[in-house]
């Protein structure tokens, strides 16, 4: 085959393809109703196609061949491809033909002996590749019209050298094989052109390298592996509803930009904007006194302004004593209104307060319990109260009676800072004397580190 010859014909197509996208573009271009989240179920997303073209001898980036001078020879084969995104798909490709070479002395030196040429029925490639779109997101246009792609697979070759030595039906470990079968990885390049919304055309350029120095039937160079190129053009028909776009040419950035001029979403939003007005309009979310809660929803309507609700209306009040939080003297503790929320106490031995070992530091869990006793005493200008210090059994009996005595003038200091007069509170301390429970447990000696607080 004339090489001039074939690039002349490459060259025609190109022009002639790029005139039917140019016209194609001008004349069909058809909107779509599709989404840009909407899934790829609202795109074609299979395609099916035909491709011819030239096998040689040898790839772009070079290395090492066992002939100097590929031939030309005519090459085809099939595709099926499923786009799995705008940008990358996975397509099982076919191609058959004759690849042969020769060795010319006159490019370069050529071993003694070597064979003058060679030439390999090559019975079909099957590769599964993986194609990614490089030019998926055009800025300029709203339709792309043209799209690059690189792609890289795994397959299986099949072929029968046929000259210097021929190995059709020969082959295998029997010798009764057809075919020599390898494994070959398939690397390529290409640039598709979108004739219509149905088909388009392709030129592309797949390197094969096969992991094996046998392809052209000799082992002139043991360490070289065998690799040939396949140039092709070719067609490819979208499959699939009529009503659907080709997953292959969506731009989304146009996309984002229709569903953001979308009428119809516009529409929505007003009418949204309408009903929030009728609603306003309807005093449903009027809210007289500030709370949050409309008035509608509102069972205590009247609360005073910096009070926390609950999602009724109603102040809220943690306890459950019927004393709002806000007006709560002993907020966590259930109590009366008369003592302002804070818990009455009986006379003799309650409220004990309980401290950590060795310590006589009023626990923060003691605060409400003591805030609680000086709002009752406040409120009963009568009222005496006795402290009682206690230790539990650790150290010496002198050493706790002094404990026992902090920890009973701990309490007394903090109903006096809260506002009770000193001479309202009595402290009596009795160290390890008086334990409410075993020394010989950690738990009841906890018990015992207390001060109780008996009214008078």
């Amino acid at each position: 085959m004339n090489y001039s010859t074939l690039k002349k014909a490459l060259a025609f197509s190109l022009v002639a393809v790029l005139g039917l996208v140019e016209v194609s573009n001008a004349q069909n271009a058809t909107s779509s109703s599709a989404k840009v989240f909407g899934g790829r179920g609202q795109y074609r997303t299979w395609s099916l196609g035909v491709n011819a073209g030239i096998l040689a001898p040898g790839v772009l980036i070079g290395g090492t061949n066992d002939f100097n001078k590929p031939n030309l020879n005519l090459g085809y084969g099939l595709s099926l491809r499923k786009q799995l995104d705008h940008t990358f798909g996975l397509e099982l490709g076919l191609v058959s033909g004759k690849v042969s070479g020769e060795n010319d002395p006159s490019k370069s030196y050529v071993a003694p002996g070597s064979f003058s040429s060679f030439e390999t029925d090559l019975g079909y490639t099957a590769t599964l590749s993986g194609v990614v779109n490089v030019g998926s997101i055009d800025f300029l246009q709203r339709e792309n019209a043209v799209n690059f792609i690189v792609k890289a697979g795994w397959g299986l070759a099949a072929y029968a050298p046929r000259v210097p030595f021929d190995w059709k039906g020969k082959a295998g470990d029997n010798r009764d094989n057809k075919y020599v079968k390898e494994v070959v990885v398939p690397v390529g390049a290409g640039v598709k052109f979108k004739v219509s919304e149905r088909v388009n055309f392709d030129l592309g350029y797949t390197m094969n390298f096969l992991d094996n120095d046998n392809f052209d039937g000799v082992y002139a160079k043991p360490t070289s592996k065998d690799k040939w190129s396949y140039t092709s053009a070719g067609l490819e028909f979208s499959l699939g509803s009529t009503s659907k776009p080709n997953l292959d040419w969506v731009n989304p950035v146009a996309m984002m930009y229709d569903e953001l001029k979308d009428p119809t979403l516009r529409n929505e939003v007003e009418a949204l904007k309408g009903r929030v007005n009728t609603l306003e309009a309807a005093d449903l979310l009027k809210d007289s006194d500030g709370d949050g809660v409309a008035d509608k929803l509102d069972k205590c309507p009247n609360t005073e302004a910096g009070i926390k609700v609950d999602g009724s209306g109603c102040p809220l009040d943690v306890d459950a004593d019927g004393v709002p939080d806000s007006k709560d003297a002993c907020p966590t503790v259930k109590g009366t209104a008369a003592l302002n929320g804070c818990p009455e106490f009986a006379a003799g031995p309650s409220l004990p307060i309980q401290f950590e070992f060795n310590s006589s530091v009023l626990r923060t869990s003691s605060y409400s319990i003591l805030d609680g006793v000086a709002s009752n005493l406040k409120a009963n200008s009568n009222a005496v109260v006795q402290l009682d210090g206690h230790a539990s059994a650790e150290g010496t009996e002198e050493y706790n009676m002094t404990l026992s005595r902090d920890r009973a003038n701990s309490v007394k200091t903090y109903l006096v800072n809260a506002g009770v007069a000193a001479n309202r509170v009595s402290i009596t301390a009795y160290g390890e004397s008086r334990p409410v429970a075993s020394n010989a447990t950690e738990a009841g000696r906890s018990q015992n580190r207390r001060v109780e607080i008996k009214q008078q």
